[in-house]
This record gives C-alpha cells, sequence and structure tokens, in this order.
C-alpha cells in the first residue's frame, strides 16, 4: 500500500519524501504542479490541491496512510477538514498530521485554533493518528539573514520566555518515522502527540547573542514590539496573514514554547542521533 504526502514540495514535505525513499517506501505525493515535483521515478506524483474533491479521491485510491501538512492559508481549516472527510471516505484510518505547539491553548492564534480543529476531528473520527506539534521552525530566520547582516538587528520578536526551536529536517524525520511506524503495522494503533522541539530553548537575546559570536560583531534583539514585526511581513504577504503573524509573536512573547520534560530526551531516542541547533542552523547562513 501507498503513503501519500500532501504538501510535498514544502519545505517539511520535501525532506518527508526523502527520508520515506529512503526507507524505502511506496510513496504518492499530491501537488498543484507536477512540473516543480522533481522526485525521484519512483515517486508517484498526482496532480491536485486539497479543495479539489475529485483529484483528492483520486490521489487516495490505494493509499493506506496519510501525511497531512496543509499550509497557513485563509481556508486552512477547510482543506484539512474536507481532506480527513474524503481520507475516511476512502477506507484511510492511518494518519500523521503536522499541527503546531500547544496548539490546545493558543486559541488566539488562527493557524493554531485551526489545527486543534483538525486534532480534535481525528480524535473524535477514531483515526489511528500520530499528531506531531513543532514550535518554531529553525528554518524560518533564513528570511531575516539579511536583515541581521545588513543591520545589525535580529528582528523577530521572540521574547524572554524561551522557544525550543526545530529543525524542519528532524520534523521531517519524525514524521516519516511514524509514516512507517504507522503504515506497517497489523492493525490501528492508538492516537499519539509528539512535540518537536530543539535541543536550545532560546530567548530573543540568545539568539542575538548566537548571531553575534557566529559573525564576530554585535547583533542586538530588536524587543518584544510586535507592530514593526506585522508592518514588515505586511509588505510581501496579504495583510490578513500578517496581522496573524503578530498574533503569533504576541504568542512568543507571552507563552514562549517551552518544552516539556522529556521532550528533547524522546526526541533524540526516537531519531537515533542529536537534534540540529540553531547555531547550526547559523553557521550555515552566515556561510552561505
Amino acid at each position: 500500500m501507498t503513503i501519500l504526502v500532501t504538501g510535498a514540495t514544502g519545505r517539511v514535505g520535501r525532506h518527508v519524501v526523502e527520508q520515506l525513499i529512503n526507507r524505502n517506501a511506496d510513496v504518492r505525493v499530491l501537488t498543484r504542479d507536477p512540473a516543480k515535483a522533481n522526485f525521484p521515478a519512483s515517486v508517484d506524483v498526482a496532480q491536485g490541491d486539497l479543495l479539489d474533491i475529485d483529484s483528492v479521491r483520486k490521489a487516495f485510491a490505494g493509499v493506506r496512510t496519510l501525511f497531512l501538512l496543509n499550509a497557513v492559508s485563509g481556508d486552512e481549516f477547510t482543506q484539512a477538514i474536507i481532506t480527513l472527510n474524503l481520507a475516511r471516505e476512502a477506507g484511510i484510518e492511518r494518519v500523521v498530521y503536522l499541527s503546531v505547539f500547544e496548539a490546545d491553548d493558543a486559541v488566539d492564534v488562527p493557524h493554531f485554533a485551526v489545527k486543534y480543529g483538525a486534532e480534535r476531528m481525528l480524535e473524535k473520527l477514531g483515526f489511528g493518528a500520530t499528531i506531531l506539534r513543532p514550535a518554531y521552525f529553525i528554518d524560518n530566520d533564513a528570511m531575516v539573514k539579511d536583515v541581521v547582516v545588513q543591520h545589525g538587528v535580529y528582528p523577530i520578536p521572540i521574547g524572554s520566555q524561551g522557544i525550543g526551536m526545530v529543525d524542519a529536517r528532524d520534523v521531517a524525520e519524525v514524521a516519516a518515522i511514524e509514516l512507517i511506524r504507522r503504515d506497517t503495522a497489523p492493525g490501528n494503533l492508538p492516537m499519539e502527540t509528539i512535540n518537536l522541539v530543539g535541543p536550545d530553548t532560546l530567548t530573543g537575546e540568545d539568539i542575538a547573542a548566537i548571531w553575534s559570536d557566529v559573525l564576530g560583531r554585535p547583533i542586538v534583539y530588536g524587543g518584544d514590539d510586535p507592530s514593526g514585526f506585522e508592518q514588515n511581513m505586511g509588505r510581501f504577504m496579504p495583510r490578513w496573514m500578517a496581522y496573524e503573524m503578530r498574533l503569533m509573536a504576541e504568542r512568543y512573547v507571552s507563552h514562549g514554547m517551552i518544552p516539556k520534560p522529556g521532550d528533547v530526551t524522546r526526541l533524540t531516542a526516537l531519531l537515533g542521533r542529536p537534534l540540529h541547533s540553531y547555531r547550526e542552523a547559523v553557521n550555515a547562513l552566515a556561510a552561505a
């Protein structure tokens, strides 16, 4: 039977596909533009999107296990609920769903609340699912490299509570491990939630200090006020999304994303290696 990966051409989904290929899984991807897929010939590419009912039904044919990743958008919740309904219709009970850290608590951040809604559907309808709850992605900071390097300021309002930033490669490898575990199980496995975090819990000041150390010159933290962050985000994304990013930043400042006891140990054991660190990412960005 086949594992279907949605969001396969994004930064997490592409790594998931690579990890599944390395584990000799039978993989199909759903993408709007097959020309952008650029996967090995062994990967079956289905064209469509999560709001195209016919294309999703076609993509689900012969699938036993689903990796559900849908990007932040105005209709994210509709995408998730329709996709899960179609999965149930197709007899697919094994799911790995990419949610977000503390989705059940951050009800004022739209894409957090949306993901918790999808989590509840998975639970109430009896899917055998692994819920992956990643913290802030280390990879996001590639987009602020130029600001840091050119202006000497780390601009994202991270706050002083601390965030266990996670690398997309670690997220993807855990996803692949869970997909294989569920796909090869003789029956439906119980629902499980895994927090995905990095090895270090960092504040805004900690992050600026790492950049300072790597670049060899002072980098300052831009502070906790999210208004400037919202304005900057509004220059290259829809206004509603920039406001949502502000709400997310306010959540970072007020609550952080602090790993639970045992999270790092659990992930390290699951992967059989150390987690990728923020400093490692900064070193790579600086070298590039």
